[in-house]
């Protein structure tokens, strides 16, 4: 019995975000009770929380078993999966200012308060710390086209026509099958090469769980089917939380369900900082949102058609200017492939003006 009691107590160490698990029937008892949609809403997004961390280990320990070249694929695929079922799940509730603020949260997150992050965490504990210029360099054109091709509709579409016409649909579809097809040679780059930045490198072994392959399948599989389940909650009271709370769906979108989604590989990001890895910190970020622009973006336009409601490339002022700042700030930070904590801060700093101006906004 005290083996059996500490293999159980070894377990919940190493695998603390089991407790985080308790939410999911919560999440439940409190709809079948009727409790406020605030409440409901809350519970929901702390019950994905644990979810999307373990798409995200059931994806490294997958990419461990399968080799450098299927496991670059995986984790290129599989990296942003967990925002990408919330925001499928949005499109179909026809949330789509929601999904699109979501897209634009998702880079901004990743480029200002998880590289913030990574750079105050590193800085205040090494000092001043260093990574690949070339592989920043690279990283940010990459950066910088994609959000061009995320702003070309939203500038041209004035001119086109109103943003249902079938001519600015068929706008945003011919820019989306581009970036895909931008990203697929990106995959193909990275198995010849094995160095791109659109694929993250993966974890080291000592990180990673000790999952069996059959494990890590059946993990993926039911963490999945879970996101895919409190995200149908979320769909669900997210317009009775706008009206009870007073903020608006955009605020939402930008800033809550991006950080929901990607908080375990945020956390992971700032932890290789702390350990003086800044190179593979920084790689995490870039290639996330790299991830969010030139894969999950163009693929939730042509998965909105088939759900019934079309989602264009069509972005408002606040999010083309947030997306412009958040890049170009990303880009001068990291140009001289060094970091240090001022650096982060800054970065920080511009991430919580542009959450209070967003938070500000009217419903």
């Amino acid at each position: 019995m005290p083996k059996k009691k500490n293999n159980i107590l070894h377990f919940m160490k190493h695998n603390p975000l089991i407790f985080f698990l308790l939410f999911l029937p919560l999440t439940l008892a409190a709809e079948l009770l009727h409790w406020p949609s605030l409440a409901i809403f809350i519970l929901a997004c702390i019950a994905i929380i644990p979810m999307a961390a373990y798409i995200g280990e059931a994806t490294e320990a997958l990419a461990h078993f399968t080799g450098p070249r299927i496991g670059g694929l995986l984790n290129a695929t599989l990296g942003n999966a967990a925002e990408l079922i919330i925001t499928i799940v949005a499109i179909r509730a026809g949330l789509l200012e929601l999904v699109k603020a979501s897209i634009t949260g998702s880079i901004l997150g990743n480029l200002l308060l998880v590289m913030g992050f990574s750079f105050v965490a590193g800085g205040v504990k090494h000092g001043r710390q260093t990574f690949d210029k070339r592989g920043a360099s690279r990283n940010a054109i990459l950066l910088v086209l994609a959000v061009l091709a995320m702003l070309i509709p939203s500038l041209f579409s004035h001119s086109i026509g109103p943003e249902t016409s079938p001519r600015v649909e068929a706008l945003s579809l011919g820019v989306a099958a581009v970036m895909i097809i931008l990203y697929a040679l990106g995959l193909l780059d990275a198995a010849k090469s094995g160095d791109t930045p659109v694929t993250h490198e993966p974890a080291p072994a000592s990180v990673l769980p000790h999952w069996s392959l059959t494990q890590s399948i059946l993990i993926l599989t039911l963490a999945t089917a879970g996101i895919v389940w409190r995200s149908e909650t979320l769909g669900g009271v997210v317009e009775s939380v706008v009206a009870s709370m007073g903020v608006s769906e955009f605020f939402l979108g930008i800033i809550l369900i991006p950080i929901i989604g990607n908080v375990a590989e945020h956390l992971v990001a700032v932890q290789f900082a702390g350990q003086n890895k800044m190179s593979l910190s920084v790689e995490i970020s870039v290639s996330s949102s790299l991830q969010i622009a030139l894969l999950v973006a163009p693929l939730l336009v042509f998965l909105s058609l088939a759900l019934g409601h079309p989602l264009t490339l069509i972005f408002n002022t606040f999010e083309l200017l947030a997306l412009i700042a958040g890049v170009l700030i990303a880009a001068l930070v990291s140009a001289d492939g060094e970091s240090s904590w001022l650096e982060g801060v800054a970065l920080v700093a511009i991430y919580i003006i542009l959450g209070l101006a967003f938070f500000l906004l009217p419903v």
